[in-house]
């Protein structure tokens, strides 16, 4: 069965619901989300969203701050583009409904975090990304133009080479016609078409055995492009956040917002002696990647499970105040934060690569956008900068927009495609195949493409992700079409890609650290 569109959007974060909400003024949306429309990172995300709001803040020194910290790998253009288009964006989410916290005298309170020399994180309490998905949602749930299919999931995007072309079928003839969705209710494929697509499925967390990632972060965008043959790049560059809650069998792990750091969080070893003033003259609130590799170490060193972030000696009352969320959360593992050190440990958070793209936020494959933590804009190099992703996904959702309402008019819906063809079923005991699999290939890029790596850990992991990858291709071949093996699928390709674009990198840059290329002192 065929459904049309002009605007099919895969996804239901920050990025996606923005597109959609501005795409809307102008065509029909059709939004595809495999879980409730509120399921995905964006509702995660802590700590806040970057925006210069107040001298002596500028515009420059968060361009600088965001270069520092991606180590020589950011695209400047793209930095600029966010940076400089972050007001704009805020303002918008504003007029969407979304509140941040303001400050006694009304001016909005700003955070300051890792890496960042101004204080210019907006923020709600500690829930800044539910706050901007509630707002988002609710808008999204009112505009007429806006179809919302929960529980349906992409299999794959429509693509071949453009149509109307039969001599000279290069790479960049392909053009994207839709997607294959599942509805996993009723369990059938539709085929639905559209004008324009859009990928905005979020990170690839649960890669690993550890993460922050809600449990629809399989990577699926990013499988679903590289299969369509469009570029992906910068996947080595994999953030781990250095301080989750150590609490074992949860997941996804909770996040302890580096915003807690910047209010005067210190992290402190066992014996309660501070330790990240050896590494880094930013102690506590250095970047990221060096404060989730000094943490990794010292567990290490120690053969401790977990570490401490000591916020006891701030104001009992305004460390509630500020952070609800972790207080209420820690108390209910029978932690008071304002008496205890809280206990924490590195888990997966954020992958900085993914579909590569340019300013207006469209990949290398005609008709298809990708935003968000699927695409690669070149914001973040090898290190993302704390709270600038939030950001990133409305700027280039807004440029996405404008870009595509423009091209609209000259689109048509590309009628001949083929409906998917879903014969088979998925046994019991290839449902065990599956689940013992994903807990294998979880357990490969943990203990060998972890935080810190070597080209012999990369080779291993290559020839076990093999074997994995082997079987659950013969499993796909033959077996009808179900959730937990698509997802499984995509989490391997993805795992390649990581897997093969560190081994290429002959050098300890940013979130790639090898032992085989130790940095220069």
């Amino acid at each position: 069965m065929k459904k049309r569109t002009d605007f099919l959007v895969i996804g239901s974060g920050v990025a996606g619901l923005t597109f959609a909400l501005k795409a809307a003024d102008k065509g029909h949306v059709t939004i595809v989300t495999k879980g409730e429309l509120n399921e995905c990172n964006t509702n995660y995300a802590q700590g806040g969203i970057c925006c210069v709001t107040y001298p002596p803040d500028t515009f420059d020194k968060h361009i600088q701050d965001t270069l520092v910290c991606g180590a020589g790998k950011c695209d400047e253009q793209a930095v600029r583009q966010v940076v400089c288009g972050a007001p704009e964006g805020i303002k918008e989410l504003i007029r969407w409904g979304t509140r941040f916290d303001k400050s006694s005298d009304g001016r909005y309170s700003l955070h300051r975090e890792g890496g960042h020399t101004e204080h210019r994180i907006l923020h709600h309490q500690d829930l800044t990304g539910a706050e901007i998905e509630r707002a988002l949602v609710s808008a999204v749930k009112r505009h007429r133009n806006i179809d919302i299919l929960e529980h349906h999931f992409a299999v794959d995007i429509l693509t071949q080479h453009h149509l109307g072309r039969e001599v000279n079928r290069h790479m960049d003839d392909i053009e994207c016609y839709g997607a294959y969705v599942l509805d996993i209710k009723r369990d059938k494929v539709y085929t639905i078409l559209s004008k324009v697509t859009v990928v905005s499925t979020g990170g690839v967390g649960n890669l690993y055995h550890t993460t922050t990632n809600p449990k629809v972060a399989t990577g699926d965008g990013i499988a679903m492009v590289h299969r369509a043959k469009g570029i992906i790049e910068n996947m080595a560059f994999i953030q781990f956040h250095p301080t989750t809650l150590y609490n074992p069998g949860e997941r996804p792990a909770f996040l302890i917002t580096e915003a807690m750091r910047g209010y005067g969080a210190i992290l402190k070893l066992p014996n309660g002696q501070e330790f990240m003033h050896k590494y880094h003259p930013m102690g506590s609130l250095a970047p990221r990647d060096v404060v989730a590799r000094c943490v990794d170490h010292e567990m290490k060193i120690s053969g401790a499970e977990h570490l401490y972030l000591d916020v006891t000696h701030k104001d009992a009352d305004e460390t509630i105040r500020s952070f609800p969320n972790i207080y209420q959360k820690c108390l209910s593992v029978g932690i008071d934060i304002t008496k205890d050190m809280i206990p924490v440990t590195p888990a997966a958070h954020y992958c900085c690569g993914g579909i590569k793209v340019d300013l207006n936020g469209q990949s290398t494959i005609h008709r298809l956008y990708a935003l968000g933590e699927s695409s690669c804009t070149g914001l973040h190099g090898a290190n993302r900068l704390a709270s600038n992703s939030l950001i990133e996904a409305v700027v280039y959702a807004q440029a996405a927009a404008r870009h595509s309402i423009e091209l609209l008019p000259s689109l048509e819906v590309e009628e001949r495609i083929p409906d998917w063809n879903d014969d088979g079923m998925v046994a019991t005991e290839e449902m065990i195949l599956i689940t013992q699999n994903y807990k294998e290939m979880q357990q490969i890029m943990s203990y060998y493409v972890g935080i810190v790596r070597s080209n012999l850990r990369l080779e291993r992991a290559l020839r076990r992700m093999e074997i994995i990858y082997r079987e659950t291709e013969e499993l796909y071949q033959k077996s009808r079409i179900n959730v937990e093996l698509c997802e499984l699928r995509n989490l391997i390709e993805v795992g390649y890609l990581i897997i093969k674009q560190a081994q290429a990198l002959k050098e300890s840059v940013g979130l790639h650290y090898t032992l085989d290329y130790p940095p220069q002192s």
